[in-house]
Order: C-alpha cells, then structure tokens, then sequence
C-alpha cells in the first residue's frame, strides 16, 4: 500500500475512534419499542470500547491510590481509562509517522493534565 493510501485507511480509523470516543460519553434515551431489537456492531463496539476503559481506569486509579494512599478521586477512572486505552491502541497500531506525531502530541498534553489532577486531588487534604 502506497504512503496516501495508509494515510487514508489510518485517517478514517482514527475519524472511526474519535467518533465512538464522542459517542460513548452521549445518553439518548431508549426507543419505546414492544419488539426486542439485537444491539448493532456499532453498539457492541462501543460497548466494548467503555468496558476496556472503565477496566483500564480502575485499575490505573487502584495502583495510584496504593502508592499515594487513597488520595486519587474515583473520578478519575474514565479519563484515565480512555487515555490508557488510546495509549495502547497508539503502541499497538504503530501508525504511520505523521500520525503518530499528531497522536502523541494530543496523548502527551492529555497524560500531563491528568497528572495534574492526581497531583491536585493528592494534595488535597
């Protein structure tokens, strides 16, 4: 595959994850519906994709609060959650150059000011 190519394929499947990122976070109230309809790939997917981070989350807040005595808020678990879990789909894909440049950049300022709040709340008495 040509460099425009990937950067097509890996452009459309970080739009797809942003996408279902934003998603996750909306509540839309159910359709009133008598018949029991099977959730969508998208639906699975994101299902999938919050059960990953809610994981992720807790158990990054439950190392932190080991080492800084339960002073990490439980707020805490999604956003670290879904860093981590952008963080390791970042290593796992290793995408192209450009992008992961982008990546990294979001990642990094993401990762800082999450760190900022561990040190806030730790620092709260």
């Amino acid at each position: 595959m040509d460099s425009k190519k990937r950067i097509a394929v890996f452009g459309l499947a970080g739009l797809l994850l942003v996408a279902a990122l934003v998603g996750v976070g909306q509540q839309v109230a159910a359709p009133q519906s008598t018949t029991h309809s099977t959730p969508s790939a998208v639906d699975q997917a994101l299902t999938f994709f919050e059960t990953v981070s809610n994981y992720l989350g807790q158990g990054l807040v439950y190392v932190l609060n080991l080492i800084l005595g339960n002073r990490v808020s439980s707020a805490l678990e999604k956003p670290l959650g879904y860093m981590a879990f952008i963080t390791l789909l970042l290593v796992f894909f290793g995408l192209i150059e450009f992008a992961r440049k982008v990546i990294w950049i979001g990642v990094i300022i993401g990762w800082v000011l999450l760190v900022v709040r561990i040190v806030l709340d730790a620092l709260k008495v």
